[in-house]
């Protein structure tokens, strides 16, 4: 393979499909099986020409692809890249460099302090919060529960009956790191939530009382800022002040919605985020850095490293003791040179412009409320938090036995249009569908031809 010409090929190629793609089909219209059955059962003996490569992905893969940087991409939440930060991916694998201490890459190590430090400050994140990336929030929440679980288990000994607690709201991930952690099924405290489906301050309160007097544990109480069903916000500071009282490691989770602290009038969301043990939150969702680059930011540094620090002779170094691991910051060894693509997108973009960008979006998640609350047919089911819509079909005279089986066939009708893309969800145990605005390169007119897609396959 001629590594430059295949280079200057596949970059053109990238550039192409990301100014065509609005052309494509968000969707692939395939069924179970249908690529694996175009793939050979075995790996070829000998090499291959490139160019038959590629043109087996053009031909095979790529029809059974999703377009997840289309701009009518409504679905889950984004996942976005950019120029700057593809350019930085592109560079970062051409060095292969291991990000996992000091020693194996200096300055990995130290664009890494440098980019999460500028991070901090943009975001407003509190000072005496300390910040490392990672791959995904799931393991940043994972690392974070397991910290929480040792500091209750030094605080109480590991015979303690220890108790988490997250709202019934919280992402999925959130209660799979209390499970990966080993907190039994009677040790996971579901809070209640609120008209707006943040978690209540009062019930979380209660639980943590019950349990003290019956002798238990407090270890981990974990919020949302921006769930993922509705963008509910939990309310930082007062369940924040609780778990404090208690002892009880504090986790924020604003996977999703941590990117619009970005912008100043978006900060009171986050109020009381001091009080935070940890806090999690995603440039990879909403700032234009490709996937993965996942913020964590730590209060207590020392009592974090006790837990996943751990130094065999042959990763000691003669500087361990003046500079940063990264790699007893969390569950990996291995690192990837993640600061990269972020210093990219930082520098090329600049604050002002992914500032606008988030406004924007938000501008538009309301301007689509606005469109769901003045028709008459349609009802909305959550407040519009940030720039996500949760809605439903609601035909005169439909039993509500039947609106759940109703919008579910609404939306696979939309998105089998492959136009647009949207997902549904269940809140307070009604099916709903949810519409996430967040792609970097949507515009008005894609939010309204949503809008119109949605419409037509109402009257169809």
């Amino acid at each position: 393979m001629n590594f430059r010409t295949e280079a200057h090929r596949l970059v053109d190629w990238i550039a192409d499909y990301l100014e065509s793609i609005e052309s494509r089909r968000i969707l692939p219209d395939v069924k179970p099986g249908d690529i694996s059955r175009q793939l050979p059962a075995h790996a070829p003996e000998e090499g291959e020409p490139f160019e038959r490569i590629f043109a087996d992905f053009e031909q095979v893969i790529l029809p059974g692809l999703v377009h997840w940087q289309h701009p009518n991409w409504f679905a889950y939440f984004a996942s976005n890249n950019s120029p700057p930060s593809l350019l930085g991916e592109m560079l970062s694998s051409g060095l292969a460099v291991h990000a996992m201490s000091w020693v194996t890459s200096p300055a990995a190590t130290e664009l890494e302090q440098t980019t999460m430090e500028w991070m901090r400050r943009l975001l407003g994140v509190p000072e005496h919060l300390k910040g490392v990336i990672q791959d995904t929030a799931s393991t940043a929440t994972l690392s974070a529960v397991i910290a929480g679980r040792d500091a209750a288990w030094r605080r109480s000994g590991r015979d303690a009956d220890i108790v988490f607690y997250a709202s019934n709201e919280a992402h999925s991930s959130v209660l799979k790191a209390a499970r990966l952690a080993g907190f039994r099924p009677d040790q996971l405290r579901s809070v209640p939530t609120d008209e707006t489906l943040a978690m209540r301050a009062d019930a979380l309160a209660n639980m943590m009382a019950s349990d003290v007097a019956a002798g238990r544990v407090p270890a981990v109480v974990v919020v949302t800022v921006g769930s993922t069903s509705s963008a509910a916000i939990d309310p930082v500071r007062a369940t924040g002040e609780i778990a404090r009282r208690h002892g009880a490691f504090f986790h924020v989770d604003a996977a999703w919605a941590g990117s619009a602290a970005i912008v100043p009038e978006f900060r009171a969301a986050f109020d009381g985020l001091e009080l935070a043990d940890s806090v999690v939150m995603n440039p990879h969702k909403w700032l234009g850095v490709n996937f993965d680059c996942s913020l964590l930011f730590i209060r207590d540094l020392p009592a974090w490293l006790e837990t996943f620090s751990l130094t065999p002779e042959y990763l000691k170094s003669a500087h361990d003791a003046d500079v940063v691991n990264y790699r007893d910051w969390g569950i990996p060894l291995g690192r990837r040179f993640r600061a990269l693509k972020l210093w990219f997108v930082l520098r090329s973009e600049g604050a002002e412009s992914l500032r606008a960008r988030i406004r924007e979006h938000v501008r538009l998640g309301e301007l689509f409320g606005s469109w769901v609350n003045g028709d008459a047919a349609f009802e909305r089911m959550a407040p519009v938090s940030f720039a996500l819509v949760c809605f439903r079909h609601r035909p005169a005279g439909m039993a509500e036995a039947a609106l759940d089986d109703h919008n579910r066939r609404l939306l696979d009708r939309i998105n089998a249009s492959g136009k647009v893309h949207l997902i549904g969800t269940v809140l307070r145990g009604r099916f709903v569908i949810r519409m996430a605005i967040g792609q970097r390169n949507t515009a008005e007119r894609n939010v309204r031809e949503a809008w119109d897609v949605i419409q037509q396959c109402v009257r169809a």
